[in-house]
């Protein structure tokens, strides 16, 4: 994916004009311009960065909370971010030259099929620094961490299926932030709800 960008980079660099749009509002128009350089960041600079983060990030976790028991797991989420970094390349680059499709409706969509896709495998997710719902009480237990994991994964499908119907039906832009967050606020608040009841209860016994 990141040789198809710096390909297309460099394919298309000549037509682009001195400066290019990289900033829509949610509206659709284009509110941010830069030069037409910002093209090799955005692109394949941005998804190099992310396939980099999943190559080190790794090597420098403790081993107390070590990426090796869901190794499979954390690398389709790097995949999953390259192409959504792919996807908006994708974008950004066609409106350059003036063929885009709608921001306000394509960036959205691509988001919430990103949700669906990071959510179904969430509950596979094991204690670590990097990816999931950290919360100070997550990390604390790994009984709240598997339940927060199980719940938010559940969460992010359903936002991203309800966000997809929600633009199907012609939402306005503004409410299509409900869902895109809702799932986020509701785990995190679940993470301290079910630490709290564990906590009263007894069952949490020595954190685990």
């Amino acid at each position: 994916m990141v040789a198809a960008a710096l390909s297309a980079a460099a394919w298309y660099y000549p037509a682009l004009p001195a400066k290019v749009p990289v900033h829509w509002n949610m509206h659709g128009e284009a509110d941010g311009f830069a030069a037409r350089s910002i093209i090799w960041l955005l692109g394949p600079g941005l998804m190099l960065v992310v396939l980099l983060l999943g190559y080190l990030l790794p090597k420098l976790s403790p081993k107390r909370f070590d990426i090796a028991p869901f190794k499979a797991t954390f690398e389709y989420f790097i995949v999953v971010l390259v192409a959504l970094s792919g996807y908006l390349f994708v974008l950004t680059l066609a409106a350059m030259l003036g063929r885009g499709w709608p921001m306000q409706q394509a960036i959205p969509a691509g988001l919430f099929v990103v949700l669906i896709l990071l959510g179904n495998p969430m509950g596979k997710v094991q204690p670590n620094f990097y990816v999931g719902i950290r919360t100070p009480w997550s990390l604390a237990s790994p009984k709240v961490w598997r339940a927060t994991h199980r719940l938010a994964g559940q969460m992010m499908v359903a936002c991203g299926v309800l966000g997809l119907l929600a633009m199907a039906l012609g939402s306005p832009p503004a409410l299509l932030v409900v869902p895109g967050l809702l799932w986020a606020m509701v785990a995190v608040l679940y993470s301290l709800w079910h630490y709290k009841k564990l906590e009263q209860s007894g069952r949490l016994a020595d954190g685990s």
